[in-house]
């Protein structure tokens, strides 16, 4: 595999970005594997995993907050910029590491990322043509149809502005299969997301079975649109206490950076 091969764990707060880099990174260890982890969350406090290289050591949020009289929001919408600004001097340090893998841990916040300029600013500066986005689907978001075709749409719209390859992870699948312990009425709610995921109509028919509503006519139309545009992929159910999935994970990054060549070792 070529070095420096970036993944950028993208998604909506709370869907599992750092605990994800956390898992991968294991995953990578038990079988001989390195990978640099990098922190791109100037406002992040603590994390579950020791960052290689650590955007706090150039953009310190409540130091952006103190200097210029901002607020959380406006100092994290600064800050993006400035990320960006010194997005050379961070790529310098990240290519001083020769490994296999680059985790990219993105801000919590999934648009000052996606939606702002300095997101892609920053894939350029850290090298777009070996540069990959795992989508993160919330499991807490997705389990209703409404809930999962908005996440799809998120989904479909990262892939649009960042203009990667792109995979759709549904991540933190013990917090699902704890709740089906508690309350099993039938059936697997991880395998009924991931039936929604691989055919557009099971999830048409599942979302004619919620109350009829403005809201719900929306998400016929969002789904009809997804459906065009090919907003659908395979999506990887993964689970961080028993790194489930990953190996799905690391086989997507192998089609898309090395010719689905293995580097694992015997």
């Amino acid at each position: 595999m070529k070095q420096n091969s970036l993944l950028y764990l993208i998604g909506t707060a709370g869907s599992g970005k750092s605990t994800m880099v956390k898992s991968f990174q294991d995953w990578l260890g038990l079988r001989g594997l390195e990978c640099v982890c990098c922190n791109l969350d100037p406002g992040v406090e603590s994390l579950p995993y020791e960052p290689d290289v650590d955007i706090r050591d150039w953009v310190s949020l409540s130091e952006v907050m103190s200097e210029y009289g901002l607020g959380p929001n406006g100092a994290q919408l600064a800050a993006a910029d400035m990320i960006a600004g010194n997005i050379g001097e961070v790529r310098e340090v990240v290519e001083g590491f020769k490994s296999d893998f680059v985790l990219v841990d993105t801000p919590g916040q999934l648009e000052l990322f996606v939606f702002r300029p300095s997101g892609s600013v920053i894939v350029d500066g850290l090298g777009r043509q070996s540069a990959g986005v795992a989508y993160l689907v919330d499991p807490v978001l997705s389990q209703s149809p409404s809930g999962f075709v908005s996440q799809l749409l998120l989904s479909m719209s990262a892939m649009f502005r960042l203009n990667v390859p792109q995979m759709n992870v549904l991540s933190k699948v013990d917090f699902l299969e704890g709740l089906e312990k508690e309350d099993d009425e039938g059936g697997s709610m991880v395998e009924r997301i991931v039936s929604w995921a691989d055919d557009p109509q099971l999830l048409y028919a599942a979302l004619l079975e919620e109350d009829a509503s403005m809201a719900r006519e929306l998400n016929e139309g969002v789904l009809r649109l997804l459906e065009g545009f090919g907003g659908y992929s395979r999506l990887l159910p993964v689970s961080r206490e028993q790194l489930r999935g990953i190996d799905d994970m690391y086989t997507v990054v192998q089609q898309w950076f090395a010719a689905s060549s293995d580097v694992l070792k015997d």
